[in-house]
């Protein structure tokens, strides 16, 4: 593999993830995406107390991540060799829980009534 294509990493995750999966999880996190911006544009900007609470599922969803990727791939921490590998690791960890704290915070927002904004 002498280049790194965009082509070339979607033909991998598919390999890894299979299809299905694959564009399930990539048609999960564009809904999480456009939700996530219309609750930002309904409420006129962020709501501090949901985004405070909304970070505590980020441990969460990057401990959940590492233990997808690893079981999806058939492989352990004993097999997490070079600096690469960690590096891989965190940013899949990272992943998983920005994705989590943006579901919590659009799941809180959908879920619960809007505040009002105290007039300034």
């Amino acid at each position: 593999m002498e280049d790194l294509t965009f082509d070339t990493l979607i033909a991998v995750f598919e390999e890894m993830f299979g299809f299905w999966l694959f564009w399930g999880l990539v048609v999960l996190a564009v809904l999480v995406a456009v939700a996530f911006v219309y609750v930002v544009i309904r409420d006129r900007g962020f709501d501090s107390r949901r985004l405070v609470r909304s970070e505590l599922a980020f441990p969460v969803g990057a401990i959940a991540a590492i233990l997808f990727v690893q079981w999806i791939t058939s492989s352990g921490f004993s097999d997490v060799g070079g600096p690469i590998d960690w590096i891989v690791l965190i940013v899949i960890g990272l992943a998983g829980g920005i994705g989590l704290t943006i579901l919590a915070y659009v799941s809180m927002a959908l879920a619960g009534r809007r505040r009002a904004r105290p007039a300034s």
